[in-house]
């Protein structure tokens, strides 16, 4: 590995940016050290790859100073090519390699003056040569097909091949494998893993972890943030600021967590304050109750017992209570969202039995005596089961034939186009069987992978009504207060996501269907959805490329393939 020392800096101050009135970045302060490597977490929308665009010189903040100091070259991968349909692939390649080419441009320029050059110019040439090694320049576009490989390409890509033949994948590892060619000394990835199938990222993760440089890198990849960073930068959308968390994944979830407890605490205390202003308010008023009025003027009481006026000693210490409780109650601190909570139960009789008798039926027995698998028939179904038997759907699913019972838990995996999504949607009771028979519970929860609110025009308030967005959406996290009543179509697509979640710990279901419910989600609140699964009681089905959640995942599999399903116990 030839990637220079890590001598980078990095300093934001005061760093304010927005975009037409909407402000994305407001005084953020942050700082990046040599040779760290930094995972940048957020919800979408919050202003993530803003922050990297800036880092790069791309984008220029509205206020406050973004410093960036990379002798050894900075390198930029964006989410898209920032090139035209019709552009070739060498080009795409030397974009990646600018700094390389300039470096090339100035060697040449030194080379010619050479016969003639003092010992300043000597020395300077020498540097340039130096830098130009340090980065392996001679081998740059070589690497890039290599990398390339690594990445998952089976073969090499034409120089003069037009970018828009390619695929969005294609295009994606592209650009990465040049990136990663030029080994730059600062290195600012935006969402690395997107495209790449697990042996891509495994190879992804250790050429990072080796390299000697900075490393600031945008993703929603858990897993990544585990293995490769050793501190996280937090965008958090509702302060439009910048949190720093150290030691990695790990320190980002402890800090995340230390936080949570601090509100916790923070809160109990003020409900404590407020408790005992309210007690020591009641108790003067009843001891002012019970002092009695003055006596008349005339009364003399030569050493006997004379009242007191009402108004001193318990109406002042009953006005002090009562200027404290109002400063409590009109400054309170707010609780900390409620944890996501999915709740399941079942009920006798709630089960749904897809529609199709007897040749459905025939065509399920047909496929078990193909497979030779047993199943028990609908009418012996436990409620709260799912039972397919040879259910299919031509040109998006092959027969598939499983059985749970109760509670159980199925992690569904394949290749792209194997009918993951299709299967669910079977179990939704949106999709009919061409053939065999589908059996589920009637309470069915289906978060679908693709985005059915980008087009509503209603607010989250007018959708779910004021009580349900206060506590399902608001009272989760999920939205800030002030999010409830935008349409839902100007919120980004992981706000979006989280009303679909909204929705489904909203009520109780006996069958929870997931379609990769990682997408546009913030790692935090991935964090906090595996953590309402575990505790979730009733069937649950998940679709999933997240590495992480299926590492941990604790039930059964089912493999789609091809050909009929295979599941493993």
């Amino acid at each position: 590995m030839r990637a220079p020392l890590a001598s980078t800096r990095i300093v934001l101050s005061e760093v304010t940016k927005s975009y037409d009135t909407r402000v994305v970045l407001d005084r953020v302060s942050c700082t990046v050290r040599p040779g760290e490597r930094v995972g940048v977490v957020g919800d979408n929308g919050s202003g993530k790859s803003t922050l990297l665009r800036l880092l790069a010189g791309r984008e220029r903040p509205d206020h406050g100073e973004v410093t960036v100091t990379a002798p050894g070259g900075t390198g930029h991968l964006a989410q898209t090519l920032d090139l035209p349909p019709d552009a070739r692939v060498g080009e795409a390649v030397d974009l990646a390699l600018a700094d390389l080419c300039a470096l090339e441009r100035r060697i040449r320029a030194a080379e010619d003056l050479l016969h003639r050059a003092g010992p300043e110019e000597l020395a300077a040439y020498g540097d340039l040569l130096t830098a130009y090694e340090a980065r392996g320049g001679r081998d740059a576009r070589r690497r890039v097909a290599t990398t390339l490989r690594r990445l998952g390409e089976r073969a090499d890509l034409d120089p003069d091949r037009r970018l828009g033949t390619l695929s969005g994948g294609r295009r994606s590892r592209l650009a990465l494998a040049a990136a990663l060619a030029a080994e730059p000394e600062l290195l600012l990835l935006d969402e690395p893993t997107n495209d790449l199938d697990d042996e891509g990222v495994a190879w992804l993760e250790e050429h990072l972890r080796a390299r000697r440089g900075t490393l600031v890198a945008v993703t929603h990849d858990r897993l990544f943030l585990d293995r490769v960073t050793t501190a996280v930068l937090e965008v958090d959308a509702d302060r439009r600021t910048v949190r720093r968390f150290g030691n990695g994944y790990g320190g980002f979830l402890a800090g995340r967590a230390a936080e949570r407890a601090r509100r916790e605490r923070e809160y109990e205390e003020w409900r404590a304050e407020v408790r005992s202003a309210e007690r020591l308010a009641d108790t003067n008023i009843g001891r002012f109750a019970a002092i009695p009025r003055k006596l008349p003027r005339g009364f003399s009481g030569a050493g006997a017992f004379r009242a007191r006026s009402r108004t001193h000693g318990a109406a002042s210490r009953i006005r002090a209570a009562r200027e404290r409780l109002d400063r409590l109650t009109g400054n309170p601190v707010p609780p900390p969202p409620r944890p996501l909570a999915f709740t399941g139960r079942f009920t006798e009789g709630a089960a749904r039995t897809a529609a199709g008798a007897a040749t459905r039926t025939a065509a399920g027995a047909a496929t078990r005596a193909a497979t030779g698998t047993a199943t028990r028939t609908a009418t012996g179904t436990a409620a709260g089961a799912v039972e397919l038997v040879g259910a299919a759907v031509p040109g998006r699913l092959g027969p598939v034939t499983l059985e749970l019972a109760p509670g159980e838990r199925l992690l569904v995996t394949g290749p792209n186009g194997t009918g993951k999504s299709t299967l669910l949607h079977l179990l939704a009771g949106e999709l009919e069987p061409a053939q065999g028979l589908v059996r589920a519970p009637a309470r069915v929860g289906l978060l679908r992978q693709d985005d059915p609110w980008a087009g509503e025009p209603r607010s989250t308030v007018e959708l779910f009504g004021q009580e349900h967005a206060d506590r399902f959406v608001a009272g989760l996290g999920l939205l800030a207060p002030a999010d409830l009543t935008r349409p839902v179509r100007t919120l980004s697509a992981g706000q979006r996501r989280k009303l679909e979640l909204a929705r489904l710990v909203a009520r109780p279901l006996d069958l929870l269907l997931l379609d990769e419910p990682t997408n546009h989600l913030a790692p935090a609140v991935v964090e906090e959805l595996e953590a309402a699964l575990a505790h979730f009681g009733g069937t649950l089905v998940v679709v999933t490329h997240d590495r992480r959640l299926r590492a941990g995942f604790r039930g059964r599999r089912l493999e789609l393939q091809r050909e009929p399903a295979a599941m493993s116990r």
